[in-house]
């Protein structure tokens, strides 16, 4: 590559229950920078309700996503109102809770959710250039719920599955050190999380997914 590549990532908090998942989230970095790519994180400027990571109980705190992921950024997490999809070459979303309850409210609605309005103007923006965006995990969901008639994979969760293809996605059983591609719409998701046994195996379907974006993109 002449020039090094610019990756967008996405974070909602920091943590598997009401944010980014960290081992997605740092499995990606890792991978971006691996392959002599550039990252920038950003989140959308909201709050939520914080839920305790060890035991999955929703307390009464309120936080911030974007101070909040820049604990796993360490530094600057963007404002996502800001992403321009014309500055870089491919969008990222890491798996975690955080998507589906505060990039979107999937965790509560199911498939008539709300999605937060810069996420979906990201996702939309980036999607009309035709470049590629990676989901991990969960995230997959927020694609679909964002761009209808896709094809993902949320591992072996027959469950979201049929509750996605009600909108027409496409849904693949995958394992996690798979990757799911939809070449037309440039999307390539893996489960991660969703039937991972380790973080080994989440680094394995993390670095394909990315290798595969930027296959797509030279």
């Amino acid at each position: 590559m002449k020039n090094a590549l610019n990756f967008a990532v996405v974070l909602a908090g920091c943590g598997s229950q009401d944010g980014s998942e960290i081992h997605e989230t740092v499995s990606a970095l890792l991978a971006i920078t691996n392959e002599g790519a550039n990252y920038s994180c950003f989140a959308p400027n909201i709050d939520f309700l914080v839920t305790d990571n060890s035991n999955g109980k929703i307390t009464t705190e309120y936080r911030n996503v974007p101070t909040e992921a820049a604990r796993i950024a360490r530094g600057k997490v963007a404002d996502l109102a800001s992403y321009r999809p014309d500055d870089f070459d491919a969008l990222v979303f890491p798996g975690g809770l955080g998507v589906i309850k505060n990039l979107c409210d999937y965790y509560t609605k199911g498939i008539s959710c709300n999605v937060n309005q810069d996420v979906a103007n990201a996702v939309i923006a980036t999607h009309n250039l035709k470049k590629p965006i990676v989901a991990l995990c969960i995230a997959p969901v927020l694609l679909a719920i964002i761009l209808k008639n896709i094809k993902i994979t949320v591992g072996y969760d027959k469950n979201i599955a049929q509750q996605l293809e009600k909108i027409g996605t496409q849904t693949v059983f995958n394992d996690p050190t798979q990757i799911t591609v939809d070449e037309k719409n440039k999307i390539i998701t893996t489960p991660c999380y969703m039937n991972a046994k380790n973080i080994a195996e989440v680094a394995i379907g993390t670095s394909k997914a990315i290798k595969e974006a930027i296959n797509m993109i030279i």
